[in-house]
């Protein structure tokens, strides 16, 4: 029965395995890979350095790969770092880059039609970047403000404490971004030296995925990088890591509500033959709640609020890890209960059923990154550049599909033991007191059907057969406005619980049956809306509808359950008290919203969760789930008649009726002028922040221009804050948008004593704007950038599903999406010096500045 479930997983797989992917090395040595796929009018262009952090030589530590990626969007000797973001942007594309410990990554997702212009850049980028030495010294201190971000983020503090106990030897002891000490001392001489030696054409690889005629693509990159000569290039000693002979534990206290703690584990690298053993056993140990580890530590004992397995070997050695985040007294007895579960699988070893889920899960996870041209390029290029084996999901899924339980404890018992853990944690301190048409090659997409029921619920229908997927999403108006004042919050944990215990199933029974197929269920919950989601394969969807029905129609609410669940909310509250631009606007939206409902996030207070009871819950359920309130929405590879009958059964089960939202009137903010928080972080972030259209209003529109306008590398904004004047590592605006009223606001990262500075730059901008300022071109750019980020953010049926169904819910037509692109042509810089002039009103103008 397993090897025939295998099997079947795999024949899901085949379809890809036979994809055309064209391979061609030109006489440089530059790799090109090139994969038409036509479902949608977008492309991914990625280039693929093969060097990271690694491979840094006798300047290992100091972060010159990290420091090269953000140097290369500085300007080359054809175009300034303004005309890479003004190019890129124009033509309605998104670019950015990464750096990891074994390669660099610089990506442009746009149209297809641009691919040429995508190409282009980037070959100047990669090939031709002058490293100004103005830059170079402005970009040095906006990674050093980085560094310190990194010391304010306990995520990453625990990482690299992980990373530099577990590795002696290896180069994977060091922090991508390097020491901050090594780094400061670099000079524009090592960094060019570093430049000329690691970025040769032989060293490359262009990955193209999109809408595209692969002959003609393979020539446009040969025109762009084919008069580059090939180099020597020679190769960089990367020293094994030693076996480790005992166990190894560091333990920190800081600034912290909540304590993180990893145990980790030496594995060998991604081609050893047991590395698909040991991914599949980190999926049974902690991946999805119904994973041993989630059940055993968190829901039986209580003892964490969050809990995975991972399994992380890119290169030749690796990782095998736990992590988790506790209540401080509890960080000792989860850590004994982990190893209690370990050494007890070690004797009793794992199910067939337990397996089947993992691989199923896997199977999932191969699918979801075909979902977008941007993922499938990725794939390939860690095929490429990682494996050096395109063929390598083939070979890597027939290893999994071979595995038996034997297998999972085998690999159990050998790398995973006592002897050879390094523990870390982190603690609280001790207490004391121009987009054009989609091109015609573009598989277009059917319009989403809408099906009126009698007691007016809503059904949306999409089918697309694409891909192996089906995405069905029950969206219900919730949020601040439905939530009792002393409840907020309370949309969060219904959510949540909702997708628990039900009348027939436990929790556990749950996370099982959708983990067994490689399914997802989640909450869903925002400022307006509540619900849910299921994704699963096509021949699971009668399992997954009918967990979706249960979910819906015979939710539970059982205490023990709702003790957890409330737990790990008010855990993740206090998490965010860890992360200084959460908590800021925390306190913002208390400071600019007043009485409003919309003053508190939607996962709520800690004050008010705590006090939400089973019989809370059940009555929220029973307002917000009616029948006129509620939206289901699915798309994907399904049958739409057989799918129609059983979602009418379910709507028609609703309650009838529909749900009446609390009264609020919003008339500007409630605290206006200056404030300051004191927080012990090594940054200050600074707020500002302006009234703004709510989401029926007729400048909706104007305002997601006008946050474009602000937002992005390409801004004039982000151009003057962090290029020129080296003020902040990031700013940018944002907004909180409600029914009837929402909030504009900019933020920005700094130095403690640059706050002032930054605020008078925002000040200039605004005026600007209001002035009449905004050019003909940066308009047409951040259209064009809008509207291209749309296209490419409407590529999964989640995306359309969530977008339909809100569209639904707030009124408008199903397919309203698809005028989009209209509504933001049809904005002009009068409208923009008008909305400036009517909403960014100096008495209505909140600051807060968060600061050590």
């Amino acid at each position: 029965m397993a090897e025939k479930k295998s099997s079947a997983d795999l024949a899901l797989l085949r379809r890809f395995w036979q994809e055309l992917v064209v391979r061609r090395v030109l006489p440089n040595g530059l790799t090109v890979l090139v994969k038409p796929d036509h479902k949608a009018a977008v492309a991914s262009v990625q280039v693929w350095v093969k060097t990271g952090s690694i491979h840094e030589g006798r300047d290992l530590g100091a972060g010159l790969s990290h420091y090269l990626e953000h140097m290369l969007f500085k300007g080359t000797s054809r175009r300034t770092g303004r005309q890479i973001s003004a190019e890129v942007q124009g033509h309605g594309g998104y670019h950015n880059a990464y750096t990891t410990f074994d390669r660099t990554v610089y990506y442009i997702d746009l149209p297809a039609e641009h691919i040429a212009m995508a190409v282009d850049v980037l070959a100047d980028m990669v090939l031709h970047s002058t490293l100004d030495a103005g830059e170079a010294k402005k970009e040095k201190d906006v990674i050093l403000r980085e560094i310190d971000m990194g010391q304010d983020d306990p995520d990453q503090r625990l990482a690299h404490t992980l990373f530099a106990t577990a590795f002696r030897q290896h180069p994977y002891a060091h922090p991508i971004i390097g020491h901050r000490e090594i780094f400061a001392q670099i000079t524009r001489r090592q960094l060019l030296d570093y430049y000329q030696t690691r970025y040769v054409p032989n060293n490359l690889v262009v990955v193209v995925c999109g809408d595209v005629d692969p002959e003609q693509t393979v020539q446009t990159i040969n025109q762009r990088f084919g008069a580059a000569p090939r180099r020597a290039l020679a190769p960089v000693l990367v020293p094994d890591e030693p076996a480790q002979l005992s166990a190894r534990a560091v333990h920190e206290a800081g600034d912290f509500e909540l304590s993180r703690a990893g145990l980790g584990w030496q594995i060998p690298g991604l081609t050893h033959p047991d590395a698909p053993a040991l991914d599949v056993l980190a999926m049974v140990l902690g991946a999805g709640d119904s994973s041993l580890l989630w059940q055993e530590i968190r829901e039986k004992k209580g003892l964490v609020h969050t809990i995975e397995a991972s399994s992380w070997n890119p290169g030749t050695s690796g990782l095998f890890f736990v992590s988790f985040t506790t209540d401080p007294d509890k960080r000792v007895r989860a850590t004994d209960a982990i190893r209690a579960v370990l050494e007890r699988a070690k004797r009793t070893g794992f199910k067939s059923a337990q397996l089947r889920k993992a691989v199923r899960q896997l199977v999932v996870g191969e699918i979801n990154t075909r979902k977008t041209m941007s993922g499938q390029a990725s794939r390939l290029g860690v095929a490429e550049t990682v494996v050096g084996d395109l063929d390598f999901s083939r070979a890597y899924f027939e290893r999994v599909a071979a595995l038996t339980v034997e297998d999972l404890r085998r690999v159990l018992a050998r790398y995973v033991v006592p002897e050879h853990c390094t523990a870390v944690s982190l603690n609280p301190k001790p207490t004391s007191a121009a987009v054009t048409p989609e091109s015609s090659a573009a598989r277009a997409r059917p319009e989403f059907s809408e099906i009126k029921l009698p007691n007016g619920a809503r059904l949306l229908l999409q089918r697309d057969d694409a891909l192996p997927n089906v995405h069905l999403r029950l969206c219900a108006l919730g949020g601040a406005l439905f939530e009792p004042t002393d409840r907020r919050g309370i949309s969060s944990l219904l959510a949540t619980m909702m997708t628990k215990d039900t009348k027939r199933r436990s929790a556990a029974q749950v996370a099982r049956l959708i983990d067994a197929v490689g399914g997802s269920m989640q909450p869903m919950v925002g400022n307006n809306s509540v619900g849910l989601s299921v994704e699963v394969l096509p021949a699971d969807l009668p399992l997954g509808f009918g967990l979706l029905a249960d979910a819906v129609l015979n939710p539970a609410f059982r205490p023990g359950t709702l003790a957890l669940e409330r737990e790990a909310q008010l855990a993740a509250l206090r998490d965010d008290h860890d992360n200084v631009v959460s908590h800021g606007l925390r306190l913002l939206r208390r400071r600019f919203f007043g009485e409003h409902p919309l003053a508190v996030g939607a996962h709520g207070e800690e004050a008010d969760v705590s006090k939400v009871s089973p019989r809370d819950l059940a009555a929220l359920h029973q307002d917000v789930f009616r029948s006129e309130n509620v939206v289901l929405v699915v798309a994907g590879d399904f049958d739409p008649p057989q799918l129609e009958k059983s979602a009418r059964r379910l709507l028609l089960a609703l309650p009838r009726g529909a749900v009446s939202r609390r009264a609020a009137t919003f008339t500007g903010p409630a605290q206006p002028g200056d404030t300051e928080e004191r927080q012990p972080r090594q940054q200050a972030v600074v707020f500002e922040a302006y009234p703004a259209p709510a989401i029926g209003d007729e400048l909706f529109h104007v305002s997601e221009v006008m946050d474009e306008l602000f937002s992005g590398m390409s801004s004039r904004l982000f151009e003057r804050v962090r290029d020129e004047l080296g003020l902040a590592y990031y700013v940018r605006s944002e907004r909180v948008v409600g029914l009837d009223a929402a909030m504009f606001y900019f933020y920005a990262g700094t130095a403690p004593g640059k706050e002032r500075a930054i605020y008078k730059e925002i000040t200039a901008e605004i005026r600007r704007v209001m002035s009449g300022g905004v050019g003909a071109d940066e308009l047409a750019r951040c259209q064009t950038r809008l509207k291209a980020g749309h296209r490419m953010g409407m590529q999964t049926n989640s995306a359309r599903a969530a977008q339909a169904a809100l569209n639904v819910l707030y009124g408008k037509p199903a397919n309203d999406a698809r005028d989009y692109e209209r509504r933001i042509d049809a904005v002009t810089r009068e409208d923009l010096r008008d909305f400036a002039r009517r909403y960014f009103k100096p008495a209505w103008r909140t600051r807060l500045t968060v600061r050590p």
